[in-house]
């Protein structure tokens, strides 16, 4: 089978188990074709991209809460939903990208779905089921934006999975306050692989930019709004996770000394 094959079937399917399955063995990406530009996922009704407006989720704090346990683990699990349509988009834009970038967005589309798939066992552990709230397209919202391999890492591997590095810390120290150290494993090991994804980011960041460009300024160049670098970065941030990442020191004080300061509906995460 072709990548662009199961790439495009993983977008456009209607059904969130095969989107969900693992890729098969001896993938082949000798024929990626012209570049095709999805507008939208295929979901069920239930999943259908709703609003922002429509999607509120509670702050992590309201883990403490059995109420609310589900609705955030679901939004958790929209999110890395969105990132495994998103990679597989990737394959589909981006025909004419270096095999080895094309290689590295098949191999982090298998570990979000991965993720994605962790997050649903939980939620069932919880009652809950993917679909019972509803769910934000703010990743695909961005699409449009996204039109060179570079654009694309910058926002999803620089921004969104960076955020997310610290996202996934304070998750994880939140939710085991509340006595669920199974879904806080869980979300540790989303970080541990969230520091790859962004790695790869951070080293295709470094191939595709102009010469002479600092690592900032390409990424401040190709990032765009209303994507920018403050949304690359949680409210607490935690250089850790960067530092193993591979980025360098003055990057990371730069992406640190940026406030966060989101209007209503941005958020970086679902």
């Amino acid at each position: 089978m072709q990548v662009r094959d199961i790439a495009e079937a993983i977008v456009l399917s209607e059904d969130i188990e095969f989107k969900l399955a693992a890729l098969p063995e001896n993938i082949e990406d000798s024929e990626p074709g012209p570049a095709l530009r999805i507008e939208k996922p295929g979901r069920p009704p239930e999943l259908e991209p709703r609003p922002i407006s429509e999607a509120q989720v509670p702050s992590v704090a309201g883990y403490h809460d059995p109420v609310q346990r589900p609705r955030i683990l679901h939004s958790f699990a929209n999110h890395e939903l969105q990132a495994v349509e998103l990679f597989a988009w990737a394959l589909l834009a981006f025909p004419d990208a270096p095999s080895a970038y094309r290689a590295g967005l098949l191999e982090i589309l298998a570990e979000e779905q991965r993720h994605t798939r962790m997050y649903v066992a939980r939620l069932r552990k919880l009652g809950g089921e993917l679909g019972d709230y509803p769910v934000s397209g703010y990743f695909w919202n961005k699409t449009p934006q996204l039109t060179t391999p570079l654009h694309f890492v910058c926002a999803m591997s620089l921004t969104f999975e960076n955020a997310n590095l610290d996202h996934t810390t304070d998750s994880a120290a939140e939710i085991l306050k509340a006595g669920d150290r199974k879904t806080a494993e869980v979300i540790e090991q989303v970080h541990l692989d969230e520091i790859g994804h962004v790695r790869f980011g951070w080293e295709w960041l470094g191939k595709l930019k102009e010469p002479g460009q600092t690592m900032w300024e390409a990424y401040c160049a190709n990032v765009t709004w209303p994507l920018r670098p403050a949304l690359g970065r949680g409210r607490t941030f935690h250089p850790t996770g960067r530092v193993a990442a591979g980025m360098d020191p003055e990057f990371i004080r730069l992406l640190e000394a940026c406030q966060r300061d989101d209007p209503q509906g941005e958020e970086a995460g679902d």
